[in-house]
């Protein structure tokens, strides 16, 4: 029987009189959402529902004990969902969908791409977690310095970090619509999981540098401690919290109308291959632009339009 579970080849199956405006139309709405994303109203909002879902200020109380911060992490990653360091994970969505169902079901067909985004995810996220709980709260994440305009240390690797899974995301996006070599090459004809294990890995990269204030939070107790398998427990927690909401939203949109969205994803030659390309383009366009423009001109590097909600 022939599988069903793989992406279609995307160095083909698009078309360049319709990929090329569909690249650009994601790259368009990419700096949209960077001119009008309110930082302020995401992360506030994310804060508040942490508080909500603890029973307490999230931000101001002590952590009280090591179980209380293996909570803590999980809730820290589900609140951060939508900030503008992990909203990008929702540009997964597409690539899982257009693999299609497996033949054990469409459950088991729709959990099999997310475990491997998962797998990758949590992976680098624990890797990460370790290396910072052993080296402890000296890591430049949590250092309060800063450089030339007052940029903070911290915020000089979010750019970095942001800045280089923004081009990987493009990149992936450009190679779906065939105008980029892929990256993965013929090496997803063997191993037919390797794109989304790999988009899965970029999600986890996104703990890396990450300034969100519940985050630093769980960051720094991990640090604490100096216990390199508490910290990887703890990043794993946090990258599990990040991608919950989406791996939810992306079974409800497998499984509904008996699978009608990965039946239209691959109903068409190309068309899960557009799909795919127009949602990296845009959220990795977003994450370049939002933490390689938007943010260093706040620190006077360079113009970047500030909306009336954004002024300081």
């Amino acid at each position: 029987m022939a599988r069903t579970d793989v992406v279609p080849d995307t160095e083909t199956s698009v078309a360049p009189s319709r990929g090329v405006p569909l690249a650009l139309a994601g790259a368009a709405v990419g700096v949209l959402l960077a001119v009008l994303w309110s930082a302020r109203l995401v992360d506030g909002l994310g804060v508040d529902a942490a508080d909500g879902i603890l029973g307490r200020d999230a931000l101001k109380d002590d952590i009280p004990s090591s179980g209380a911060g293996v909570l803590f992490a999980f809730v820290a990653g589900l609140a951060g969902t939508f900030t503008a360091c992990n909203v990008a994970a929702f540009g997964a969505i597409a690539p899982m969908a257009g693999s299609g169902g497996g033949r054990g079901g469409r459950l088991a067909g729709a959990l099999r791409p997310l475990a491997w985004l998962t797998a990758g995810a949590v992976g680098v996220a624990a890797l990460y977690g370790a290396v910072a709980a052993a080296i402890g709260p000296g890591i430049p994440q949590l250092s309060q310095d800063t450089i030339g305009n007052g940029m903070p240390v911290r915020a000089l690797q979010a750019l970095i970090v942001y800045v280089l899974l923004g081009a990987v995301l493009v990149w992936l996006g450009l190679a779906a619509f065939g105008f980029a070599p892929d990256p993965l090459g013929r090496l997803e004809d063997r191993q037919h999981h390797l794109r989304v294990l790999l988009i899965g890995a970029l999600i986890g990269g996104f703990v890396i540098g990450r300034p969100y204030p519940l985050f630093r939070k769980a960051f720094a107790y991990a640090a604490d401690t100096h216990n390199a398998a508490y910290g990887a427990l703890l990043f794993a927690l946090i990258a599990l919290g990040n991608v919950a909401v989406m791996a939810v939203l992306f079974v409800v949109l497998a499984l509904a109308g008996g699978g009608r969205v990965p039946r239209w994803l691959n109903a068409k030659p190309g068309r899960a291959a557009r799909v795919t390309g127009t949602a990296l383009v845009l959220f990795g366009t977003f994450t370049f632009v939002y933490w390689g423009i938007r943010l260093p001109a706040r620190f006077d590097y360079g113009w970047f339009p500030t909306m009336p909600w954004n002024a300081r």
